[in-house]
């Protein structure tokens, strides 16, 4: 059985779950992907709007201190699901991208509209990077080459994606883990492996064989939540993350790649979903990426912003609180 497994799955072998069959991974109760035809559908409906070539950020590339210390918090976008995360003396990367395209070629596939808010040459020395699943705009693995050579993380990731970095990075120290499972990284900080609604692909042939995921970092100031990719998926998730750790100092969550929603509601929540995301799993700060560097849907460049903002009027949440943060801008998150 072992060996069928293996043979069917090139990424991953182990025992079934409530998320995992003996060879593919699935969203328990929740929704797939839509076949090749639906794909098809949509790539030539001819609704995906214009966005700019280029769209600079209005911030500078940022130069980060070197450590933030103790329960402060400062989160600078770097761009899409870059996050630099720095507290409690830790220095953490978030889905690390700084390559010009979200795609397995270097001449073909989404480009970035801004350059990384970070400048690779002015990160400071990290000391954990965060890999949620393998799409080419989350698992770079040209950065993580960059990253095993000048700062040699260790790289925490669900199950399966650890075949893959291993395979391209050679000796990078890789930790794999199932939904549930916690790490401790030092300084009283532990990582939390929490699920997500997503899937997982490099190719048309190893879909859902690589787990996908969020991560709960709980520090001494206060816990912060990194949703990864999701669909909303009627906030089961965020319920269960209040319900597991009782609410969060911030949440990291996605807000763009949205439309269809026919086709994008699965994989991809809209900034109300985000919003109703932030009150469900009871943060106190939010900021929102995956939007505004890749063109990866239909929507327009600047949709997600706007969404959001009247998302929270809406709700009768601050503007202040859920910022979609833009490549180079820092935030020192307040305490609560």
């Amino acid at each position: 059985m072992a060996a069928r497994q293996r043979a069917a799955n090139r990424y991953y072998s182990g025992p079934p779950s409530d998320h995992f069959d003996g060879t593919l991974f699935f969203n328990p109760g929740g929704r797939m992907p839509g076949p090749f035809k639906d794909l098809l559908k949509w790539q030539f409906s001819g609704q995906r709007s214009k966005w700019p070539v280029s769209s600079p950020s209005p911030f500078a590339q940022a130069k980060p201190a070197a450590t933030v210390e103790g329960a402060d918090l400062t989160v600078t976008m770097v761009g899409h699901s870059t996050l630099l995360i720095q507290t409690a003396g830790l220095n953490i990367l978030t889905d690390p991208v700084w390559s010009q395209r979200s795609s397995p070629f270097s001449f073909a596939g989404p480009r970035r509209v801004n350059p990384p808010g970070i400048a690779f040459g002015d990160l400071p020395a990290i000391d954990l990077v965060l890999v949620s699943h393998n799409h080419y705009d989350h698992l770079d693995l040209a950065t993580l080459k960059r990253l095993k050579e000048k700062h040699d993380p260790p790289v925490v990731t669900p199950l399966g994606n650890d075949a893959i970095i291993a395979a391209a990075v050679s000796g990078m120290r890789l930790s794999a883990h199932d939904w549930g499972d916690r790490r401790d990284v030092g300084r009283g900080t532990t990582i939390h492996v929490e699920p997500a609604h997503h899937w997982s692909a490099r190719g048309a042939r190893d879909r859902r064989m690589a787990l996908w995921a969020g991560f709960v970092i709980d520090t001494p100031g206060g816990k912060i939540y990194f949703a990864g990719d999701t669909g909303f998926h009627d906030g089961i998730n965020y319920r269960l993350m209040a319900e597991k750790h009782g609410g969060f100092r911030f949440a990291i969550l996605p807000i763009g790649a949205y439309e269809p929603r026919w086709f994008m509601a699965p994989q991809h929540q809209n900034p109300e979903e985000a919003v109703q995301g932030m009150k469900l799993c009871n943060a106190a700060f939010a900021a929102g990426c995956h939007w505004g560097t890749f063109q990866l849907t239909d929507e327009p460049f600047d949709e997600p912003v706007r969404k959001l903002g009247e998302a929270l009027d809406a709700e009768g949440v601050p503007r202040e609180n859920f910022r979609a943060l833009r490549p180079g801008e820092a935030w020192d998150v307040p305490r609560i």
